[in-house]
């Protein structure tokens, strides 16, 4: 496996820290909406250099996270506060400072010459 697509995917071990860590004391729950969900998405896109690590990784369902993604499904977001991607995206980011005060793009990036 390449190093840079080993340190994109995210590990059984990271999954597991994130879904408890975004649990809310019960099953893994969608950090938008509060559906059932999956540790399953980078806030930092893989394409991007997004890492595969707790800092970069939240809950989502799948319609949250194909609206955070492609800006699908948005209808059902905005009673939340929603109305584009980059209000979930800053949602996201506020959400990650709160457990990582240091939380930066810069940190979550893989970097091909360290």
């Amino acid at each position: 496996m390449h190093r840079q697509t080993r340190a994109t995917s995210i590990p059984v071990k990271v999954k597991a820290a994130v879904a408890e860590r975004d649990c809310n004391h019960g099953p893994a729950t969608c950090i938008l909406c509060g559906a059932p969900g999956g540790p399953h998405c980078h806030v930092v896109r893989r394409s991007q250099g997004g890492m595969g690590v707790e800092e970069n990784i939240v809950t989502l369902c799948d319609k949250c996270h194909y609206a955070f993604d492609e800006g699908l499904f948005m209808d059902r977001l905005r009673p939340l506060g929603f109305n584009s991607r980059e209000d979930i995206r800053t949602y996201i980011i506020d959400y990650l400072k709160g457990f990582y005060p240091d939380w930066s793009e810069e940190k979550v990036r893989y970097k091909k010459w360290d």
